[in-house]
This record gives C-alpha cells, sequence and structure tokens, in this order.
C-alpha cells in the first residue's frame, strides 16, 4: 500500500529533464532536445509523484486539443515498482485527459493491463535500427528542406497522418537544434516529408510520412545524407503498413523491441498507409 506522503502533481520545463534521465535508464533513448517540444505543446500535461518530496514515479498526458491526447513517460523507479505508487500517477493522467480519446505505446508485456483500464489493442509498431549510408543525390531532385515550405500546408499535410491539428508541436519540432527535415513535393504539393534528430545514442526518424514507399525511401536517404556514414539510425513504424516494414527490412535495418498502440475509445481515422516512421512513442 502507499503511503500517506506521497503526492503527485505537475512539473516545471526544468523537472522534465529528470523524467528524460529516468526514460534514458529505461533504454528508450530520447532525442536530445525532444523535452521543448513536448513541453511546449502542453504543459500542464507532465506529472511526478513525490515520496518524501523526491521524485520516484512520472507519466506524460500530452493533451493536443480536447479531442485527442497521448500518455508516455509512464516510469517508477525499478527499487519501488509494485508498491502503489505508479497507478497513482496513472489515474492523475486519465483523470486530465477525461474529455479525450487517449492513445499509448505500452511496451507488449503490459498491454493486458492496459485493457483493464479500457484502452483497445488498434496494431503495434516496430523499432528497427540501422546505420546511415550515403547516397547520391541525383535521385533526390524532388526534396527539399523543410523550411521552404509554408508551414500552413506542412500542417495540413502532418494531419492527415494524425489525429489532430498538432500546430505547437510540430512548429517546434521542425525547428529542434541537431535535426534536418525535409519535404518532398510534386506539381507545388507535398507529397511526404520527415525529420531526422539527434538522439543520446545515434539518430532517430519521425516523423516520416509518404504517399508512396519510393517517396518514403528518397526522403529516409536525405535525412541519413545528413549525418555520418555507420552513425546509428532508429525508425519506429506500423506493423500494419506492411510497405513500410518491407523499407525498412529492405535497408537491413533490425527489429529491437516492438509496442501496442492502443487507444482509449476508437481507432482515430489517420493514413496509415501514409505512416513510414511515426513521430515518437512519448506523444504519438
Amino acid at each position: 500500500m502507499a503511503k500517506k506522503d506521497f503526492i503527485v502533481r505537475n512539473i516545471t520545463r526544468s523537472e522534465l529533464d529528470t523524467i528524460i534521465d529516468w526514460a534514458t535508464k529505461e533504454g528508450w533513448n530520447p532525442g536530445l532536445h525532444d523535452a521543448d517540444s513536448f513541453y511546449l505543446t502542453d504543459p500542464n500535461g507532465f506529472f511526478v509523484g513525490f515520496l518524501d518530496n523526491k521524485p520516484i514515479a512520472c507519466i506524460s498526458a500530452v493533451a493536443y486539443d480536447e479531442s485527442f491526447g497521448f500518455l508516455g513517460f509512464y516510469i517508477t523507479k525499478p527499487e519501488l515498482r509494485g508498491l502503489g505508487y505508479g497507478i497513482q500517477v496513472w489515474n492523475k493522467a486519465l483523470a486530465y485527459l477525461k474529455t479525450q480519446n487517449i492513445g499509448l505505446d505500452g511496451v507488449v508485456a503490459q498491454q493486458e493491463n492496459y485493457k483493464k483500464s479500457g484502452f483497445k489493442l488498434a496494431y503495434s509498431n516496430i523499432r528497427y535500427q540501422g546505420a546511415a549510408k550515403q547516397t547520391s543525390k541525383i535521385q533526390l531532385k524532388n526534396i527539399k528542406p523543410i523550411s521552404i515550405v509554408p508551414f500552413a500546408e506542412l500542417l495540413v499535410y502532418d494531419a492527415l497522418c494524425f489525429p489532430v491539428a498538432r500546430q505547437k508541436f510540430l512548429k517546434s519540432w521542425i525547428l529542434m537544434p541537431e535535426s534536418f527535415g525535409f519535404v518532398s513535393t510534386y506539381c507545388g504539393k507535398i507529397t511526404g516529408y520527415g525529420l531526422i534528430r539527434k538522439c543520446q545514442s545515434g539518430y532517430k526518424i519521425g516523423p516520416l510520412f509518404a504517399n508512396t514507399p519510393k517517396i518514403a525511401l528518397s526522403l529516409y536517404e536525405s535525412l541519413c545524407n545528413q549525418i555520418a556514414e555507420g552513425t546509428s539510425v532508429i525508425l519506429d513504424v506500423p506493423e500494419v503498413n506492411k510497405p513500410a516494414i518491407k523499407l525498412a527490412e529492405g535497408l537491413k535495418m533490425t527489429k529491437v523491441f516492438g509496442t501496442a498502440r492502443m487507444y482509449s475509445k476508437s481507432l482515430p481515422k489517420i493514413a496509415l498507409d501514409k505512416i513510414f516512421g511515426i513521430t515518437t512513442f512519448e506523444v504519438g
């Protein structure tokens, strides 16, 4: 049974760095600059449980709007698991997102526990890891830096692949330090875009959204051209998008682990066939 001196409260931006450190120790390999974009999206959506004024458990419950939110960073310090502290921060997060359809990417082993709170399995995501290779830029003539595309147009395309328009998040995400972003265009229309960012170890690509596997490959190659050959690259792929799985495996990437994408209400109407790499396991 949890002690009475355990409290759960919102945290400040500086306290969020503690959560990032915990995620690193869990082996999740967060981006070096993820926290700023996460916190800007919803400063009220991060909770930590304190025992004797020391942080021991955390969760994020980012509200994109009144209809959709996403859970992440659900961590309790290993030595204090199973004592009733984690469920208290979990309940705080669910209460905060009381009107939203809530998404999460949970480890497969916890899937049954999430079902007890009403979450339903939508599909699985697979983390792939590979090594960057330099490619000929002749293949990449339709790929342009993300900065030259009007943000409003990028937001519209992004919303095809995400349950709601995520203006605050996306505006910050594409300006992240130590990152590179590219778009694919055809006849003045966006046909895909992607971003690669530096992480605690190597780089992650996310999102990677594209109309076709060929466009996704061109974006992937363009992003990898920005970093040193042989550098570790991670891509998180929805298992239901078979062409995306084929792309990752064709690039000789290997499976690292999987997550269960679950929702509290229903699967949002998103273009899963365009999602070759999700943005993050933490915020969707």
